[in-house]
């Protein structure tokens, strides 16, 4: 006859116990937040640079909008996938997380979205690009101090707010027919240079599809060219303020100055100055 295991059988035992009561003990819990009642808010919103297109009114206001009753309703009458993926789709909200606790705090962390630019296209309409090149409507609560752009652009939001900036740089017909592409991959560039995001604040696109820059110091307008080279093009701009302009004070001789051509920088001087 084989021996009884006594010490193995008192660990299983007790591992059955304590799987048992820990089952017990989360059903409880569920049970538990079924029946809690919402009686507070707690709504986090990260606004990234400082800009504010929500805040905490804005967030219950969307909710009321679609008649979701979140404060006194009980926690098991609440669909929270659905409550995150309806706020998910606000056109201000990168990403949105929603949880309640056993004391009856609903909480709404929320991530801002992040303007880079602020497309003007040919009928007037506006409209931004975010860092992560999504199309992203303008606000009524704040306007965004980020570069503009303007000049020859269709670019209707409509018709391209269905992808964003990178699936149009992916695809070869979309990329070809459109210049959102070309001026994210600029706007990304010029932000990423603390001295390029102090001095350049709007692009302009010609009728050519090729880019000017204007910049926040001096007369003068930058020919950019196409979107093409763009390092290289900055690196030369950069060098003919430093060792050109800064050192004659001429920031208002130039009416334009010429990127496009490799290896070389070519400025026209205003006729109207005589230094």
């Amino acid at each position: 006859m084989k021996k009884i295991n006594y010490k193995k059988l008192v660990i299983v035992v007790a591992w059955f116990f304590a799987i048992t009561g820990i089952a017990l003990s989360l059903s409880f819990v569920n049970k538990q937040e079924k029946n809690i009642t919402i009686s507070s808010l707690n709504i986090s919103i990260t606004n990234p640079d400082g800009m504010s297109f929500l805040d905490e009114t804005d967030i219950q206001n969307f909710f009321n909008t679609r008649n979701e009753r979140l404060l006194n309703n009980q926690y098991k009458n609440l669909n929270i996938p659905a409550l995150e993926k309806s706020l998910n789709s606000h056109p201000a909200v990168a990403n949105a997380e929603i949880s309640a606790d056993l004391n009856g705090e609903l909480k709404i962390m929320v991530e801002q979205r992040k303007p880079v630019l602020r497309i003007i296209n040919q009928d007037g309409e506006s409209y931004y690009i975010d860092s992560k090149s999504k199309l992203m409507p303008l606000s009524e609560n704040y306007t965004a101090r980020v570069i503009v752009a303007t000049g020859d652009l269709f670019e209707p939001f409509a018709r391209r707010n269905d992808f964003s900036v990178e699936q149009i740089k992916g695809n070869k017909k979309y990329s070809e027919l459109s210049m959102l592409d070309d001026l994210w991959d600029l706007a990304t560039y010029i932000n990423k240079d603390t001295i390029l995001s102090a001095l350049i604040h709007q692009i302009n696109v010609t009728s050519k599809k090729e880019i000017e820059l204007f910049p926040s110091i001096g007369n003068h307008k930058i020919l950019f060219g196409p979107a093409t080279n763009i390092a290289e093009k900055f690196n030369k701009l950069k060098i003919f303020y430093k060792e050109g302009l800064n050192k004659t004070n001429s920031w208002n001789n130039y009416t334009q100055i010429n990127l496009k051509y490799k290896n070389i920088i070519v400025g026209t001087r205003n006729s109207s100055n005589t230094k």
